[in-house]
Parts: C-alpha cells; sequence; structure tokens
C-alpha cells in the first residue's frame, strides 16, 4: 500500500512538473490570455481530463507557478528578515540570484511581457520590505528611504530581467557585485 501512494506521489509530481513546463513554453511564444487548455494538454501530451484533475484552467495553473515563486522567494527574505548587515544583503542576494538562475526560465517568463501583471505587481511590492528598507536607513529621510527602495528594487528586477533575456551570461557573483554597486550610494 505504500509503494502504491509513492507512485501516485511520483506519478502527480510529474504530471504537474510536465504542464507547468509546458505552460512556461507556451508563454514564452504568448500571452496567458491566447493559452488554451488544449494547447497546454496538447504541449504535455496529457488528456484534458489529466489537465483538470490538477488546475481549473491555465489561470490556476499559471498562479500556482507565482505562488510558489513568491513564497519561495519569500523564505530567502525571511532567512535574512534580522541581519541588517552589507554582508548580509550581499548573501541574500546572491542566494535569490541563485534561485532565480536554477529556475531561470519560468521565472524569465513569469517576468516578461507575456506574464501577468499582477506577478509583476507583487515582485515590485518587495520595495517595502523592511532589509530594503534598512539599507537606506540612516542615508536618507523616511520618505526619500521610500523613493530610493523603489528605485533599489525594480532598477534591481529590471537587471535580472536583462541577465535572464541573455540567458544569464554573467555569473551569479558577478550579477550580485554588480547591483550591489549600483544600488550603493
Amino acid at each position: 500500500m505504500k509503494n502504491d501512494n509513492l507512485q501516485l506521489n511520483r506519478k502527480i509530481r510529474y504530471t504537474r512538473m510536465v504542464l507547468r513546463n509546458s505552460l512556461t513554453e507556451l508563454m514564452k511564444e504568448k500571452s496567458i490570455l491566447r493559452i488554451t487548455i488544449k494547447d497546454i494538454c496538447e504541449r504535455a501530451d496529457v488528456s484534458r481530463s489529466t489537465f483538470y484533475a490538477h488546475y481549473k484552467d491555465q489561470y490556476d495553473l499559471l498562479q500556482q507557478i507565482q505562488e510558489e515563486t513568491i513564497a519561495n522567494i519569500e523564505k530567502f527574505l525571511e532567512k535574512y528578515n534580522d541581519d541588517e548587515s552589507r554582508d548580509g544583503i550581499i548573501r541574500l542576494l546572491e542566494e535569490l540570484l541563485r534561485y532565480i538562475a536554477d529556475n531561470g526560465e519560468s521565472i524569465q517568463v513569469l517576468l516578461s511581457e507575456n506574464g501577468d501583471i499582477n506577478f509583476q505587481k507583487k515582485i515590485f511590492g518587495f520595495t517595502r520590505r523592511k532589509q530594503v528598507m534598512k539599507y537606506f536607513a540612516g542615508k536618507f529621510d523616511e520618505k526619500t528611504q521610500e523613493y530610493a527602495s523603489v528605485f533599489t528594487v525594480n532598477g534591481s528586477i529590471g537587471l535580472i530581467q536583462q541577465w535572464l533575456k541573455n540567458g544569464m551570461d554573467v555569473p551569479v557573483d558577478e550579477m550580485t557585485r554588480l547591483i550591489i554597486t549600483m544600488t550603493q550610494r
């Protein structure tokens, strides 16, 4: 019985992975608004009933991918929540960039023009994170800290988007140094 459950779990994980990969591949070609369940199922080589056993529709599938990505990013941020040091910020950024590099294809699609604008807004919402605000504490007054954090996060996301478009042609440690250098004051 236990072996049957293990086999079922593997099959479920595999099916979800294939569906996620199919959606990611399709989003390289067109907007989520133009992707159908049929497109995803054909690309994944699964039936529509298999798709519906896991997701309500293509938007539900996309939302699951987005939520997982946000949760993983939150884990990195929480891990360094109390570390205000420059080294802590560098370690956080480097670890985050490694995660992005390991998941570059899906993150690139999520941040692309074919991605969901709501996901991008959530990512930009990290400007209010206390790590970013602490980075500017003492350097600016409170209002200017807010502007500086928005500029830093948006600029960093832009750099990361370009890095992904260029096939991550710069190693993670160099990209970390580049972002830190460009955001220092």
